[in-house]
């Protein structure tokens, strides 16, 4: 295996086509690895210095991408990240073409305790999920070698496993939560409400407009989640860019034409995932705004043939009376 080192955005151009052909659409938590993410979420929020590794084999092809960067923490300790770490980001890992999990983490692992690495004083992977090869070959390679290895659980990621009909996914609810979702949705039929899913008939960049002022109106740590270097810029840029490929599920929820209620989802491999919300939160509160237009996406994944609702991370109570399985994400942090 040939590690070469990249330290500029160029990178992310340079190995794109390769980049994404190793992240299968048959695994969804891949979609946060994506180049087009990485780089956005690069341009947008980066900090410290880039520093991204691809792996390649004898014959030349990319089997693995670590991409990092390196910034120094309030103790003066150089740690190195995952890019999208842990800024706005669900799920990050290590890249690896499937089948080549071993010798490319061996690989990585090797060049990044050498002299050849860029210094580093802790390796803090957050994020990653539960299941990945990562987790179950690092901490390993690192105790072997005399670092210190430490997995923990850092979050939960609550999953609704889909049925073949919204009738049955209602029917897998309790009584009482099935009760209050019918009685939620036949009170909006007589506001009326009207929902849409945005395509290519809107005008995107209004749409997003639009959303993020309901994000902003939600709650005050929105909006000033919105205020912060480079979030509203990321989501004004990877919208479009996600939207282009198919990826963007934007919908709203409205009272006579009056945005109530707004979810950004990304529709990707075998799941929807709901990434942000917004809703008016002065007015139509009777109306459960939010709980009504979750379950027309809901609804509406089911009638796509996703097998799987992902809430992504927190613990919220709703996600669970909605009938979600608890999944988690996990850190992963080395130090010499």
């Amino acid at each position: 295996m040939k590690i070469d080192l990249h330290h500029t955005p160029a990178v992310f151009d340079t190995l794109a086509a390769e980049w994404d052909s190793l992240l299968p659409s048959d695994n969804a938590l891949n979609f946060f690895m994506r180049v087009d993410w990485q780089r956005t979420w690069w341009k947008h929020l980066q900090r410290g210095e880039l520093t991204i590794a691809s792996v390649r084999d004898d014959h030349g092809a990319l089997r693995g991408v670590a991409p990092c960067f390196i910034a120094t923490d309030d103790a003066g300790q150089r740690v190195m990240h995952v890019i999208g770490c842990t800024d706005i980001t669900d799920y990050v890992d290590w890249i690896v073409a499937r089948g080549y999990e071993q010798p490319v983490a061996a690989a990585l692992w090797d060049f990044f305790k050498s002299p050849d690495a860029p210094g580093w004083d802790v390796i803090q992977l957050c994020n990653v999920p539960e299941n990945s090869p990562t987790l179950q070959l690092l901490p390993g390679l690192a105790a072997r070698d005399g670092f210190k290895a430490a997995v923990a659980v850092e979050d939960v990621c609550p999953v609704i496993l889909l049925p073949d009909s919204y009738e049955a996914y209602l029917e897998s609810l309790d009584k009482k939560q099935r009760h209050e979702l019918k009685r939620k949705r036949r009170r909006a039929e007589e506001y009326p409400v009207a929902w849409y899913v945005v395509g290519p008939e809107h005008n995107l960049e209004q749409e997003i407009d639009a959303f993020l002022d309901l994000m902003a109106s939600s709650t005050p740590d929105k909006a000033e989640f919105l205020t912060q270097r480079g979030h509203r810029a990321f989501f004004k840029e990877i919208g479009p860019i996600l939207f282009a490929r198919g990826m963007l599920d934007l919908s709203f929820l409205s009272v006579n034409d009056r945005r109530v209620a707004a979810m950004w989802n990304f529709a990707y491999g075998d799941r929807m995932m709901l990434y942000n919300s917004g809703l008016n939160s002065q007015e139509f509160m009777a109306l459960s705004p939010g709980i009504v237009l979750l379950t027309f996406n809901i609804e509406h994944s089911i009638a796509d043939g996703f097998a799987r609702y992902d809430f992504l991370q927190g613990n919220e109570g709703y996600k669970y009376r909605m009938g979600a399985q608890t999944t988690h994400v996990c850190s992963l942090t080395i130090t010499r």
